[in-house]
């Protein structure tokens, strides 16, 4: 997966917006205010670090070699993928957007309603 993929990935969920609070080359996906994803577009090895539930994210820490606990994030909640080829592209996308909705499941009912509207 290419640098620009990702971001097309994270981009084309509702209501996202990349954000540069840490340093310009550090892009910081949200959705209504609140982060999903963080990337370095520009670093290699390209890693992307997404929310994930804290049973799937220890079973794709033990699976995948390149699945570790979020860096400088919560570990419980975070997983940081290092975008090597040994986690298929599918996969990395998916946890994208399970990021996305997880985040999403934590807004205010009306605005969770209008963003799955959206996705549709």
């Amino acid at each position: 997966m290419a640098p620009d993929e990702l971001r097309d990935a994270c981009l084309s969920l509702p209501a996202t917006e990349e954000t540069f609070p840490f340093s310009p080359g550090m892009s910081v996906f949200k959705v209504e205010g609140k982060v999903f994803a963080i990337t370095g577009l520009d670093r290699s090895p390209l890693q992307v670090s997404v929310k994930c539930e804290p049973e799937l994210a220890e079973q794709l820490r033990s699976t995948y070699g390149a699945i570790e606990p979020g860096y400088h994030l919560d570990k419980r909640h975070w997983i940081t993928v290092t975008i090597d080829g040994s986690v298929p592209d599918e996969m990395v996308i998916s946890l994208v957007e399970d990021s996305w909705a997880l985040v999403v499941d934590g807004l205010p009912s009306r605005v969770r309603e209008r963003l799955r509207a959206e996705g549709r």
